[in-house]
């Protein structure tokens, strides 16, 4: 029995006795997807009673569920939700779902990212359904004069057993909205969930589907205008003048200027990431036209010089940020990263005596890793809806921060936060992309400027040159091994432009008594963001590619030597801030090994394996890939992953199977290289992505059934695909894979791409 304080955060709980007229509905679920028929679909109630700020219930019984979080694809809007559902005890059937919008007076953490959402949402949310539940039974308690303690609830009915009493949701819902809040409310045992664990449809399924407006680039309104940008062609520069004159008689333009993100003195949040923070605006009456003006419209750019200004760093904490001035090339690029290879790092982690156990070894295996920058390239490009009037404004667009743009945006504007509403539209992709907001400041700038609402559209060119990119890395790994060839000491040295990627306290640290882990960083104009796994979708390739390499040195099977490391860690750790589980670790790969019948492969199947730990969640993944008509196929893909209780299993596993094709994509062909600060690529003529025939022809994702509390999903199949991948073309190909992406070296070969 858990039992949970509902005071830990009393603002979830407002109650609301007043109407709520009708309620905005923007979608409708229904149990396992299946059309419903005229008897089962509850009409939409005449009024609504709101019990706290997640959960409205119709006189009719039918329930709405605010989901608080930005959905970008990874199914929160269904999975937050389900949740609540469960513990309101409320059937499924008569469910609707809203998007909340951005309301930091009634949600937490309105933010999809770093796979944190269902993680972070976990208690709240059922603590909300717990709450909203109890308030009911206290209401049917009062109406029927019994104790509370005698009633039950079921599928949104509420039951006296001993009177025959029976009432639903709906008929108690006025009153219950007039109750106190509980000081304690009990949560249910997880033997006995109905909701959670059974998987549930995309509640925007059919709206996706039948092209619904969902989107903001669907959103309009009357005198909307129109916006296309124009940015430096270039990192390291900036605009130094324009010619309004060039494109001011063009069919339907309205207005040329320019937009300055931020104030002098403004102190950037860590998502207040753009290197072109001035950029130019067209406007007029249609997209098109706006988009031939951007063709003809006169500019002069001129080198920019090095800039520092205050910035939020990781943890908080107030850092100076430099911007360094240069035309940067990535030739330049991998002869300072050697540099920096070449000498010692930063000191992350030290365990033991590494350097006395390389100084004696009778073996060392050194191996190098690169990884170039990658740029995100979500399906609906950067756009937003803005309009702004005087000292109020709407703001409508994809974002998967809404909190930590409010500030910027209450800076450029000079508008108080209290009057700007920003609208949350569903995201055609994120990826970590749109935690970077500043489409909605320049859209905003934009609107307030012409005293209209806008819509502003990014083309696909604009996104893929003007960042946020995944930053460019490399690795190298060293091992010592004794005379019988048994490892002694492990050192990692890592960086990249302009971060390194090492997480020193993850495994293998702890599962060594010698290690080392440094790491070092050059800066760079060009702007890096998060992307999908930060950091982990570099390390963990190189890392577990290593790993392999190192285990046939020894003479050990991969799966075998991996789980040798991590009894070590679990029996007899070193050091105290091993941030890993080592026992669930060493489970998924035990699992993967089973599922994937590792140690019989089929005939001319060629096998890779890797595991890592990344969002508090372990993956282990095997890639089976063969030869075929001289080209490499990926003919099966397993994936383990313990991620605690899974909330929806099928959307679970289509999140797994999306970030499995994703990362063996990237590992294939992903790459974006710059001259003279000009990415090389402008969009998807040039910038390789993988097709769908190139896709695993299956893939199995499996769960470790448990009852942790749930951990992230989005991310954590991201990174270990790389390494599977590149074990698996060595065992096809007899050649070990040191950069990415992949294909060149393998058309080198001879093989097809």
């Amino acid at each position: 029995m858990t039992i949970v304080n509902t005071k830990l955060n009393r603002r979830s709980f407002l109650k609301v006795s007043a109407l709520a007229g009708g309620g905005m509905v923007l979608s409708f679920s229904w149990l396992a997807g299946c059309k419903p028929t005229s008897k089962e679909m509850l009409e939409m109630p005449k009024e609504w009673f709101e019990l706290n700020n997640f959960i409205k219930i119709g006189e009719n019984g039918a329930v709405t569920l605010y989901s608080p979080n930005p959905e970008f694809g990874s199914n929160v809007k269904t999975s937050m939700p389900m949740i609540l559902a469960e513990e309101l005890d409320t059937d499924w059937k008569n469910v609707f779902v809203e998007q909340a919008d951005f309301y930091p007076e009634r949600f937490d953490r309105q933010f999809t990212g770093g796979s944190q959402g269902i993680r972070q949402g976990w208690t709240p949310l059922r603590t909300a359904g717990a709450t909203a539940r109890a308030m009911l039974v206290a209401a049917a308690a009062q109406t029927w004069n019994v104790s509370a303690s005698e009633i039950t609830t079921a599928a949104g009915q509420i039951e006296h057993k001993s009177s025959g009493k029976k009432a639903h949701y709906g008929e108690l819902a006025s009153l219950a909205a007039t109750m106190e809040v509980p000081e304690e409310v009990q949560l249910k045992e997880i033997k006995d969930f109905k909701i959670i664990g059974n998987s549930k449809k995309n509640v925007d399924g059919v709206k996706i589907l039948t092209g619904k407006p969902l989107f903001s680039l669907d959103h309009k309104v009357e005198g909307m205008k129109y916006a296309a940008i124009v940015h430096p062609p270039a990192f390291g520069m900036k605009l130094k003048s324009f010619d309004k004159n060039s494109v001011s008689g063009m069919p339907g333009i309205m207005d040329v200027f320019s937009v300055s993100l931020f104030n002098d003195d403004y102190n950037r949040n860590f998502f207040d990431t753009t290197t072109f923070p001035e950029i130019i605006a067209i406007v007029g009456n249609s997209t098109w036209e706006v988009m031939q003006a951007k063709k003809n419209l006169k500019v002069e750019w001129e080198k920019a010089q090095e800039s520092t200004f205050p910035m939020a760093g990781r943890g908080g904490a107030t850092i100076t940020a430099t911007v360094p001035a240069g035309l940067e090339n990535t030739s330049s690029h991998k002869e300072r990263m050697a540099e920096f290879t070449a000498k010692p790092g930063n000191i992350l982690r030290k365990d033991g005596d590494p350097e006395g156990e390389f100084k004696k070894a009778a073996k060392i295996i050194e191996r190098t890793y690169t990884a170039p920058f990658l740029a995100h390239n979500t399906m609906e490009p950067m756009n937003c809806f803005a309009d702004v009037k005087g000292d109020k404004a709407v703001i409508y667009g994809p974002t998967q921060a809404p909190e930590f743009i409010m500030g910027t945006l209450v800076q450029a504007l000079d508008i108080p936060k209290e009057n700007i509403q920003i609208n949350l539209s569903r995201m055609g992709g994120g990826f970590g992309r749109r935690a970077y907001s500043h489409h909605m400041v320049e859209a905003a700038l934009i609107s307030q400027k012409v005293q209209a609402p806008v819509k502003m559209v990014y083309t696909r060119e604009d996104d893929m040159t003007s960042g946020v990119y995944r930053p460019t890395y490399t690795a190298t790994y060293r091992a010592a091994l004794d005379e019988n060839n048994n490892l002694t000491a492990l050192h990692v040295k890592a960086g990249g432009i302009p971060e390194t990627p090492i997480h020193p306290n993850r495994f293998p640290a702890g599962a060594l008594d010698n290690y080392l882990a440094e790491g070092w960083d050059i800066p760079s104009n060009i702007t890096i963001g998060a992307f999908r796994a930060p950091r982990s979708n570099f390390i963990a390739g190189a890392e577990q590619s290593f790993l392999d390499e190192l285990a046939e040195e020894m003479g050990k099977d991969p799966i075998d030597f991996r789980l040798e490391l991590l009894k070590r860690a679990e029996t007899n750790p070193v050091g105290k801030n091993n941030d890993y589980d080592a026992k669930r670790y060493a489970g998924v790969l035990e699992l993967v090994k089973e599922k994937s019948n590792w140690n019989s492969p089929k005939d001319n199947v060629h096998r890779g394996v890797s595991a890592y730990f990344c969002h508090n969640s372990y993956v282990a993944e095997v890639v089976d890939t063969v030869i075929k008509d001289n080209k490499p196929v990926v003919e099966n893909v397993y994936a383990a992953v313990d991620c605690g209780i899974v909330v929806n299993p099928d959307a679970a596993a289509n999140m797994g199977e999306g970030a499995i094709v994703d990362g063996i994509g990237n590992a294939f062909f992903g790459e974006l290289a710059f001259e003279n600060g000009v990415p090389s690529k402008s969009n998807f003529d040039k910038y390789r992505m993988i097709r769908q025939k190139e896709s695993p022809k299956k893939i199995e994702v499996h769960f470790v059934q448990n009852n942790e509390d749930p951990t992230g999903l989005g991310e954590p199949l991201f990174p270990p695909v790389f390494a599977a991948l590149a074990n698996s073309l060595y065992k096809a190909t007899g050649k070990r894979y040191y950069e990415q992406p992949f294909a060149p070296q393998l058309e080198m070969q001879n093989l097809k791409m």
